[in-house]
């Protein structure tokens, strides 16, 4: 069906140029073509050139229905829109105005013809075919010209909406023809190759979004709903609302559509969507129409964010919709009261000429009377009625004294575009018919030979000039106008209704920074409230902490947790917490940076004297338990558990127990590398003594031959000489290490500025580490081998003990070392040693002094019962 219409509009626009001949003109007497009478009906003005007009007079479109059988029938559309009807005597207006001018298109009358494209696709190109559509050419004289154009209809203002504009654009833009809109916002009209011929005297909807995203970004609302429209205007719309807001971190928690013939179930569900949901925050791309029912079952408070399409709806101020859209803010073109134009709107009257029957249906729709004339007068039948009850108008009807859309003159933005449309179009025809408006020539215009809408739209592209109101009207690449918006508050006056108030501006061609200019103690928010509402998924973080997301859930949906230690957080919201620099670390509220202390375990602080305390007590205790095994040496107990061993044990215990007390204080070159070595060569000492004492003991009860021949081939000489061997590889492997890569004093500024002590090469400690561990474990495992020997002194029992909680603290500092920070790893080594050498001292001497002091009964020869302990106590005398 569009390829058809295509085709006859080609077939129709080439009878145009065919049959215009070159003919005279008086531009005052003389219409350039008669254009056939349709279905649609039009309002008419004869002239030199005449341009057209597509206004949607009604915003309610019959539904089409096609059998493709018979020619379909065309339906009338319904809701007579006043707002439509303004546009409309706008262009009238300004057609009139420049034909009352002597220094624009001197000597060429402009006409127009105008109908209704009732703001639907399908509604809208048959008024654009019944526009173009040409049915009879006048002529007076042979060689004189009828037109100024090849075409009847040079150039086109029109439409409103952007889904019939963008049908209307790409038919027309196979023939070059100018289509130039007055509300059509939709980016994707921006396209220049589908639609060459489109201009617009309103910005696109991408400069429109991005207001709208500084905007709510501007007052803190990063959670959003949002709601639409199944038409081209609110799907593109919303579509690069999203995207851009995203960008800024912001979230469209929902997007509801609003669809063509919505039922009542479905509104329902959208409102309680909306009522349920979190964001207090909605952005919505529609018209007013499609919006009234679904604010008819919205009854929360929520602050609105309209697109121009509906920001000054007045259709949408009557009271019963206060409590909801009070505070509403939104984006509408900078419009200018035109002189003139209010007296000449409120001046309209019913006529019975051709071509106003339109201005005859907004009077009957106004007055909500019937029209009715006698001769080319007005009927005045008093008081009678007609058939349809409806009274006849008397014609003596006062727009001034009405209150409706079309008289509401408060906002002015789109008759405004509508004005300067038209004379966008009056500047392309003076300069394409090269219009003199000085010099000899002056008054005339090249009339001589017609010219394309071709020519015409080269000039339209090309226009720029500064209108009456100081305002540069041109068109960018793109064939749109300066992105340049109001923001509007709809706020309660004092009457109880609703104002528009200008609360600030948006230039979308202006530098980033100073787009946006807000008067925000201007500003009347929902409930009448002067407070910022919020609308957020979770509260921005504090500062200290950064916002985790949830898994799952929209970015605007975190939880806050703490900056870790070293790091900050100064802002609120922020996603990221910041390393302080070297040697700085955060203060204790997580916020700023501050000169590092230089910390290590001192001896005064409460941790270093714990660990002193025991340190030293662990001394006291060696130094009394060798005291008393010195005055009791010659007692069957200390002689049967091989003294010489025994005071070399208990000497390297002290070793361990003083080597502590290197790991505290400030760590110094001499002190980093003498801890190490004092602590790993005192212990293998210790565990060597163990060893050769658990080994005694096998021998002496589980030999082949049992008794002193077994003992003598391991005596005092083989003890010493075993000792010896386990020490020299541990005092080998630390000589290297120190010598080859010795622990130096270093500055941690990982965890706070810590003094510690820098092991450049790890493996040489758990090198040391793994030789003690290794003779730990045969000693662990010899003295379990004789745990149950029946002697009354055995050790091996005590020395299995003492094994497992030496491995057991040594198996439990591996990882509490590497994992706990700064000085605690110290704590953590200095605790193992002292817990290893108290496991030691305590297991292997406390039972021998628990019989020495308090039961010396049991301390005599004559207590060791069996030969086996005879024997050994005879091989340790």
């Amino acid at each position: 069906v569009v390829a058809c219409r295509v085709v006859s509009l080609f077939v129709c626009l080439c009878v145009c140029v065919c049959t215009n001949k070159v003919q005279s003109v008086d531009s005052s007497l003389l219409q350039c073509v008669k254009l056939k009478d349709d279905t649609h009906l039009a309002l008419k003005l004869d002239g030199d050139v005449v341009i057209g007009g597509l206004f949607p007079l009604h915003f309610v479109a019959p539904k089409s229905h096609h059998s493709y059988r018979n020619k379909p029938k065309m339906s009338a559309c319904s809701g007579f829109d006043n707002k439509a009807f303004r546009w409309m005597m706008t262009m009238v207006f300004a057609v009139e105005e420049i034909n009352s001018r002597s220094d624009l298109l001197p000597g060429v009358k402009l006409g127009y013809r105008i109908t209704d494209c009732c703001d639907s696709i399908h509604t809208g190109l048959n008024a654009l075919f019944s526009l173009i559509s040409v049915s009879e050419v006048v002529t007076t004289q042979l060689d004189s010209p009828t037109c100024l154009s090849d075409s009847p209809i040079p150039a086109i203002i029109g439409l409103a909406s952007s889904s019939p504009s963008r049908a209307a654009a790409q038919t027309l833009g196979s023939f070059n023809t100018p289509l130039v809109s007055y509300f059509s916002t939709c980016t994707c009209l921006n396209d220049e190759q589908t639609y060459p011929s489109f201009l617009r005297t309103v910005p696109s909807d991408f400069f429109q979004v991005e207001g709208l995203v500084q905007l709510v970004t501007f007052f803190g609302w990063f959670w959003v709903g949002a709601i639409g429209t199944t038409d081209d205007y609110s799907r593109y719309g919303i579509q690069e609302f999203s995207n851009q807001f995203r960008l800024q971190g912001g979230c469209v928690e929902y997007h509801l559509t609003i669809p063509p013939s919505p039922a009542a179930s479905d509104i329902q569900k959208m409102a309680d969507i909306v009522q349920s949901s979190t964001a207090q925050v909605v952005v919505v791309f529609s018209n007013e129409g499609q919006l009234l029912e679904l604010f008819s079952f919205v009854r929360l408070w929520l602050q609105w964010i309209a697109s121009e399409a509906w920001v000054t709806a007045s259709f949408l101020t009557s009271p019963h919709f206060h409590h909801l859209l009070e505070g509403t803010l939104g984006f509408s073109f900078p419009g200018i009261k035109i002189p003139g134009l209010e007296e000449f709107l409120l001046n309209v009257r019913p006529s019975p000429k051709p071509g106003m029957e339109l201005i005859n249906m907004f009077w009957e729709e106004q007055f909500g009377c019937k029209i009715q004339f006698d001769r080319g007068v007005l009927k005045d039948v008093g008081t009678d009625t007609l058939d349809d009850s409806r009274p006849v108008c008397t014609g003596s009807e006062d727009l001034s004294l009405t209150s409706s859309s079309y008289t509401d003159l408060s906002q002015v933005s789109i008759f405004y575009n509508v004005y300067k449309a038209v004379f966008a179009i009056a500047h392309a025809l003076h300069a394409l018919l090269d219009c003199k408006t000085e010099g000899p020539n002056k008054g005339t215009c090249d009339t001589q030979s017609p010219f394309t809408s071709k020519r015409l739209l080269y000039e339209l592209k090309k226009v720029n000039f500064t209108n009456q109101f100081e305002e540069r009207v041109y068109f960018n690449s793109n064939g749109e106008p300066a992105p340049l918006y109001d923001i509007i508050n709809w706020q309660k006056n004092s009457e109880g209704g609703i104002s528009f108030a200008k609360v600030g501006s948006y230039d979308g061609s202006a530098s980033l920074g100073k787009q946006l200019e807000i008067n925000q103690s201007h500003i009347l928010w929902t409930k009448g409230k002067s407070q910022v509402p919020t609308s957020q998924c979770s509260a921005p973080c504090p500062p200290g902490s950064r916002q985790a997301t949830r898994p799952g859930e929209p970015l605007c949906c975190f939880d806050c947790l703490p900056c870790a230690d070293g790091e900050i957080s100064n802002q609120t919201g922020s996603t990221e917490c910041i390393k302080c620099p070297e040697f700085f670390w955060s203060d204790p509220d997580k916020v700023k940076c501050v000169a590092g202390v230089e910390e290590f375990l001192s001896f005064t602080e409460t941790m270093g004297i714990i660990l002193v305390t025991l340190t030293l007590l662990g001394v006291i205790l060696t130094i009394i338990i060798t005291a008393i095994f010195h005055h009791f040496r010659t007692t069957p107990i200390v002689k049967a558990n091989n003294s010489e061993i025994s005071f070399l044990l208990l000497l390297s215990l002290k070793l361990c127990f003083l080597c502590s007390l290197v790991f505290v204080g400030q760590p110094s070159a001499w002190t980093c590398m003498f801890r190490q070595a004092a602590f790993g060569i005192s212990f293998v000492i210790c565990l060597s003594c163990l060893l050769v004492k658990t080994i005694v003991v096998l021998l002496a009860f589980r030999a082949n031959v049992p008794g002193p021949k077994s003992l003598r081939m391991f005596g005092p000489s083989q003890q010493r000489t075993l000792i010896f061997c386990t020490t020299a590889p541990q005092i080998c492997l630390c000589t290297g290490w120190l010598w080859g890569a010795p622990p130096f004093p270093f500055r941690n500024p990982t965890y706070q500025i810590v003094l510690e002590c820098k092991e450049p090469w790890p493996p040489g400690f758990y090198l040391v580490l793994g030789y003690i561990g290794l003779l730990a474990f045969v000693c662990l495992l010899l003295a379990f081998l004789g745990r149950k020997l029946p002697d009354t002194f055995n050790e091996a029992k005590f020395i299995t003990f003492s094994m497992l909680i030496f491995i057991a603290v040594w198996i439990s500092f591996i990882p509490a070392y590497v994992s706990s920070p700064g000085k605690f790893s110290v704590a953590v080594e200095i605790f193992a040693i002292l817990a290893s050498s108290f496991g030691l001292l305590l297991c292997i001497f406390v039972p021998k002094c628990y019989i020495i002091l308090l039961h010396p009964e049991r301390n005599i020869k004559k207590g060791m019962t069996g030969k086996y302990n005879r024997s050994t106590y005879h091989l340790y005398m």
